[in-house]
């Protein structure tokens, strides 16, 4: 196997993987400065709380990517300035975004980032990438589980229409 024996860490990363997690990085950078700004908007404890624990996974994969990256000699992608602290009464009514509307929006961003760690670890072909990204997908997982459950005890989720009649077999 040559230069893909051993260690995979001293393994060289392919374009794919390099592609993949740069734009995961960059996203979970936009993400962080946009989740912190929601924090403003947010009046509920449960869901403030829910984005603070989002941020704080966020914060960790940035610096486990980041490091992967520099360690191959990968230049960064930028970061959006850290976003400051604001009331909620400071943000007028029109302006100000409501807890479902947060709510459906992360769930969205939820469901964006475990197809993004699928696609990374499909393409991986070093161990250590596809399991970094492996561990993400499973934190992405439970916290999708956490903000479903919230979603459902608060009245905030809005179903697809159900199916609720199940016709009778038809015989041949």
């Amino acid at each position: 196997m040559g230069i893909l024996s051993g260690n995979p860490q001293n393994e060289p990363m392919h374009y794919g993987e390099i592609f993949g997690m740069w734009s995961y990085l960059a996203g979970n950078k936009g993400y962080v400065a946009g989740y912190e700004t929601l924090i403003n908007h947010t009046g509920d404890g449960d869901l403030k709380k829910f984005l603070e624990d989002s941020v704080q996974a966020m914060k960790q994969e940035i610096e486990q990517v980041e490091k992967a990256l520099k360690a191959n000699g990968i230049g960064l992608p930028p970061a959006p300035p850290e976003r400051p602290t604001a009331s909620l009464e400071s943000i007028p009514a029109g302006a100000r975004f409501s807890d479902p509307e947060i709510a459906a929006s992360v769930a969205k961003d939820g469901a964006a980032g475990l197809v993004a760690c699928s696609q990374i670890m499909g393409q991986s072909i070093r161990e250590d990438i596809g399991a970094m990204f492996g561990q993400f997908h499973m934190n992405k997982a439970q916290f999708g589980v956490r903000l479903l459950r919230m979603m459902k005890e608060k009245g905030w989720l809005v179903p697809p229409p159900l199916h609720m009649e199940i016709p009778e077999a038809i015989h041949a």
